[in-house]
């Protein structure tokens, strides 16, 4: 018989970047809290931004000024509300970091009074990004695991994978007579730990996701390898609404070298002057946007895809060499660095870059406090549709959007921690029917081709047929890895694989419910914008009855 393991806590935090971290520091004085790490605690999308976090500490900055370029990059799609409510928490937020021991860039002014460094990028009307030279992710992952792990009250689980979430009506599935309260409520996790490879139980009052996003997904992205969609799926599979998945954004720059995949190259550098260049070295983003190098991403990105294309190259370059060696060395150390490593010397030559997939602006629906449709389950951070980023996400609101909706999820959930029911009876993980793997071959090929048709069919350009053929080969993919999940043992792969391929689906069935283009979505089929376009949304088959909205 297997052992039955059980952990228990009030606050279940599934991710450890900066929503997740930031949430645990929130409510730690007031519940027990776990934070669940798929790999090592500092592993994740926050520890590789670069450019920065946007909030409002120039004088000659305005919130309205921040709300209205972030609508305007949004493509009209974001919901004015969140957007509103996001750039007034900035700048509370960013001060919340800085007691953290976040170490923003600074300066000292004419006066010899200290100030913070605002850089400016790609949508911004205004400097307002706050950043740690090139490595604002690293410092705000480094400053807030360093006050995590002080604190008596957080407990991490390291190398643990989520499976699923455990809900009233996941419970009534396996037993019908079980004495379930009415509603659908979240009760904890099966989780699989991976150091012992078995499966354990975490109970809880309330579960956060803060999983991060889905790029990995495709083929090339600027993301590391926990980025597989987890928490999208799992809040899909549990019964939770989705939106705006066919919004994936495209950074334009990453870095095109086979020793360096997935380094991205920060758009603070083109806000700097960085000029993009094609293999002759005369530029062409002045003949796609007015803007030129300081276009939003999705224009950016689709530019640099017409000219590969068109010119049959396999990258174009972005050069800063024009700049002095010491402005350049001082304001981008990591990727100098980096780029030298491989023998690329950015004070003199231009590097070859790549778009890559990037940032997921869709994800589980929620409301201003991070709540989904599931009683006790809130989503935070990249996994969650929030309505800030609409169409498109708008550079170094990514970060902000982390602290700012876990701060108000964290108010939320201290405020209804005593009114949870009892526990209930959870039962414990049945293995009685599978067995080891003896062909790993399976997920590999599988994993491959997912990943490669999503990369052609479902990428920056799309058509119909392309979509069509990405669903059905998604179809057939599905029932490959529910038959092989059934039989065999779960692990790492196989868990993210089967969670990839939910995605996948979802981002298809968006791509191809959106008939215009818009955004992050580009269909050749479908070249313009409609007027009064709405979100897609999702909603699972056994919730159709439940909720009011519809797929778009």
């Amino acid at each position: 018989m297997n052992e039955h393991i059980e952990h228990f806590c009030d606050v279940l935090i599934i991710g450890s970047g900066a929503a997740g971290l930031t949430l645990a520091l929130q409510i730690a004085e007031q519940a027990k809290v776990a934070v669940l790490s798929k790999g090592p605690l500092k592993e994740g999308s926050t520890l590789y931004a670069q450019g920065g976090i946007a909030a409002v500490f120039d004088e000659n900055d305005s919130i309205e000024s921040h709300v209205k370029d972030t609508l305007q990059a949004g493509a009209g799609l974001c919901d004015n509300a969140a957007v509103t409510f996001t750039a007034k928490q900035a700048k509370s937020s960013m001060e919340w970091l800085i007691e953290q021991g976040v170490p923003f860039d600074q300066f000292e002014d004419k006066k010899g009074n200290k100030k913070y460094h605002l850089t400016r990028e790609g949508g911004h009307s205004h400097r307002r990004i706050l950043h740690a030279a090139d490595a604002t992710g690293k410092a705000v992952q480094t400053s807030l695991v360093e006050q995590v792990k002080k604190h008596p009250n957080i407990t991490l689980f390291e190398r643990y994978n989520a499976i699923d979430l455990i809900t009233s009506k996941k419970l009534k599935t396996i037993d019908a007579n079980a004495a379930i309260p009415n509603g659908n409520k979240v009760h904890g996790a099966y989780v699989w730990n991976r150091n012992r490879e078995m499966v354990e139980v975490i109970r809880a009052k309330s579960v956060a996701l803060a999983t991060g996003g889905a790029s990995k997904v495709y083929l090339y992205t600027s993301n590391p390898d926990v980025a597989s969609g987890d928490g999208i799926a799992m809040a899909w599979r549990a019964g939770c609404r989705v939106a705006n998945m066919e919004f994936n954004q495209f950074h334009p720059t990453s870095l095109y070298h086979p020793d360096a995949p997935n380094f991205l190259i920060t758009e603070a550098m083109r806000g700097e002057g960085a000029f993009l260049k094609r293999p002759d070295g005369t530029r062409f983003m002045s003949e796609f946007d007015e803007r030129a190098e300081l276009a939003p991403r999705d224009i950016v990105a689709r530019a640099i895809d017409y000219e590969m294309k068109r010119l049959g190259v396999q990258c174009v370059y972005l050069d800063i060499s024009h700049k002095p060696k010491d402005f350049i060395i001082e304001h981008f150390p990591t990727i100098y660095a980096k780029c030298l490593s491989v023998g690329i010397d950015i004070t003199k030559e231009a590097i070859p870059v790549v778009p890559a997939a990037h940032y997921t602006c869709g994800g589980v629906m929620t409301d201003n406090h991070g709540k989904t449709d599931i009683d006790n389950l809130y989503a935070i951070g990249e996994v969650a549709y929030t309505g800030l980023h609409g169409a498109n996400r708008m550079a170094s609101n990514s970060l902000l959007e982390c602290v700012v909706y876990a701060r108000s999820a964290a108010e939320h959930i201290t405020q209804h921690l005593t009114s949870h029911t009892a526990n209930v009876s959870i039962p414990a993980w049945d293995e009685s029917q599978v067995t080891n793997s003896d062909e790993e071959v399976v997920i590999t090929h599988n994993w491959h081709e997912l990943r490669m048709f999503m990369w052609d069919y479902v990428g920056i350009v799309r058509t119909t047929k392309r979509l069509e053929r990405a669903y059905r080969r998604i179809e057939l993919l599905t029932q490959e890895i529910e038959e092989y999940y059934s039989h065999f043992h779960v692990s790492n792969n196989l868990l993210e694989l089967r969670n990839l391929v939910q995605v996948a689906e979802l981002i298809v069935r968006c791509a191809m419910a959106r008939k215009e283009s818009r955004g992050l979505h580009y269909n050749l089929d479908y070249p313009n914008t409609l007027p009064n376009s709405q979100p897609t949304v999702l909603i699972p088959a056994n919730e159709l009855s439940n909720n009011k909205l519809s797929t778009n």
